[in-house]
């Protein structure tokens, strides 16, 4: 263990290095992913100049939903875009994928380490700000349980879509490429948690609810966090299940992940 978390430092520092080497581009990408992030919150926003709620849910309390996603997911996209399915079909088809394997070294820290976006901070710190915007228009008043339950939902959160991202990677040692329906669940599911499940159709919300419990990772943390009503009357103990939530998808893809080491084949390239 102490070995691999040693190579993972020093491959990230290899990343973070390469990154910074043309100081101008990094610092324009960094301002582009922030800009980006700043310009979706604007649109919602927007919304609200033309109706008053979103499913009874006030500008702050949507907010609070949507920037925890997009903090969370701007650190995920950092960490494990090794993994990202797009560039690690493309890995499977060149054949340097291939080169992971033959080097004496756990292949999981390898492709964890060999992509580390660092211009995601430009969206986490936008995130942030934002999300500290979102507790002004709408007061918390914060206990300890609470500021635990918070933390919870970032770290849930990140583990839940880095264990997708995982999965979609694992994909493509049979289809080679990245498949669209990856996107549903990564990219739509972070759409999903970034708003109030109860606007959603019936049978969306209970497959985000049974199937991929997305609904654990922000939207009951939310109702305890805001002390909000629960529409569905689940138990008291709900929000509380976003660690289950998002550790139990991370494990699931890992255990994935490594029956497709088992029984991957090269591309022959």
């Amino acid at each position: 263990m102490k070995h691999a978390l040693n190579l993972y430092r020093r491959l990230l520092g290899v990343q973070i290095r390469s990154q910074m080497q043309y100081r101008a581009s990094f610092a324009l990408e960094l301002v582009g992913t922030g800009l980006i992030a700043l310009f979706e919150y604007a649109s919602l926003a927007l919304v609200f100049e033309r109706f008053d709620n979103l499913g009874g849910w006030t500008l702050g309390q949507v907010a609070f939903l949507y920037d925890m996603a997009e903090f969370s997911f701007g650190i995920m996209d950092m960490i494990f875009a090794g993994f990202d399915p797009s560039l690690f079909g493309q890995n499977v088809r060149r054949g340097t994928f291939d080169q992971l394997l033959l080097r004496p070294v756990n292949i999981s820290v390898q492709v964890l380490g060999s992509e580390f976006t660092l211009r995601r901070i430009g969206k986490i710190i936008v995130g942030a700000g934002i999300f500290a915007s979102a507790l002004a228009l709408n007061p918390v008043a914060w206990t300890p349980p609470k500021a635990l339950l918070a933390t919870l939902m970032a770290v849930s959160q990140v583990a839940f879509f880095g264990g997708l991202f995982i999965i979609g990677a694992t994909i493509t040692f049979w289809t080679v490429e990245s498949i669209e329906v990856v996107n549903i669940f990564t990219y739509g599911g972070n759409y999903m948690i970034s708003h109030p499940m109860h606007i959603f159709p019936a049978g969306l919300r209970q497959f985000f609810t049974y199937i991929i419990p997305a609904i654990f990772l922000a939207y009951y943390p939310a109702l305890y966090i805001l002390e909000l009503p629960d529409p569905f009357r689940l138990p008291a103990f709900a929000p509380w299940l976003a660690p289950l939530a998002g550790l139990s998808v991370l494990m699931a893809a890992l255990a994935f992940w490594r029956f497709g080491i088992r029984y991957y084949q090269s591309t022959g390239t």
